[in-house]
């Protein structure tokens, strides 16, 4: 079965994201594992191995407590929101949540992470700015980040950008299952720059190749990626965006603080970010 990583501390950003892990879950078939994650202090040489033994004991025990409190609060949410099929595991680990990501998702099998993310002012920002950034730059496998603003709808079209590389293929088939499964269209963009080295007989291939698949091509002549992939999201009516190069340089390239503001915050969408 496929296994989705919730890493999630309870408030109202990640709350919002459960729901788009759960429909995940319901279209791959797959099953969550919460993980919520706390760090123990540092403490000074002033303090006896007791007092250490006291402290520590002091903050598992609230966040055993805290964790106990709003599991059945988001099983209450699944319920309510007819995904009580689905299967939840939880995981109350103490450490850096970075770290007990990477080892949940080596130890678990994990095959995608959903994570929320907010609290900065450009779109690059907020997804950088956050621990789900790092973990779309640090991680091998999907991340799926989820904007606060990004209320869980019914998945209709999912945007998909391609440089219609080889490797670039496999992460499309993989998209298609999806799209499928939500019986949506995938829309793959390619902005054609005038460094763009692909030819007429590339796009024919691909075309061919996808024929049979829910799949369209857009190919776009500009010279601004960054403002073309924002009016694609927006003309295309794009509910998800998948892209496939995770390299912190080409993200920083897409989503600068100078975004547009028309990119308002409470009308981002979830992204899809996928290993090449």
């Amino acid at each position: 079965m496929t296994k989705i990583l919730f890493p999630t501390d309870f408030s109202n950003v990640a709350t919002n994201a459960f729901l788009h892990a759960l429909g995940l879950a319901k279209l791959v078939h797959g099953e969550l594992i919460l993980l919520h994650t706390y760090e123990l202090p540092i403490m000074d040489n002033q303090f006896g191995i007791q007092n250490y033994k006291e402290v520590y004991d002091s903050i598992e025990l609230s966040n055993l407590d805290m964790f106990k409190e709003e599991i059945p609060k988001l099983r209450k949410i699944a319920e309510e929101n007819g995904f009580e099929s689905i299967k939840m595991s939880h995981i109350l680990t103490d450490g850096d949540l970075l770290h007990s990501i990477k080892e949940t998702v080596k130890k678990e099998k994990i095959d995608y992470v959903v994570m929320g993310t907010s609290g900065a002012s450009g779109w690059f920002e907020k997804l950088f700015g956050t621990n789900t950034g790092e973990a779309i730059t640090s991680l091998k496998v999907p991340v799926f980040s989820i904007p606060e603003g990004a209320k869980y709808s019914k998945i209709d079209t999912i945007g998909f950008t391609t440089r219609f590389r080889e490797k670039d293929k496999v992460a499309l088939q993989n998209v298609i299952k999806i799209a499928k499964a939500a019986k949506a269209v995938v829309k793959c963009l390619y902005v054609e720059t005038n460094e763009s080295d692909n030819s007429a007989t590339v796009y024919q291939e691909w075309e061919t190749l996808f024929k049979h698949e829910p799949v369209q091509f857009f190919i776009i002549p500009s010279e601004y990626a960054r403002e073309t992939i924002e009016d694609f999201i927006t003309s295309q009516e794009i509910d998800v965006l998948t892209m496939i190069s995770y390299k912190r340089t080409f993200f920083q390239w897409l989503f600068t603080s100078s975004f547009t503001e028309e990119m308002a915050f409470e009308s981002t969408i979830p992204v899809l970010a996928m290993h090449e």
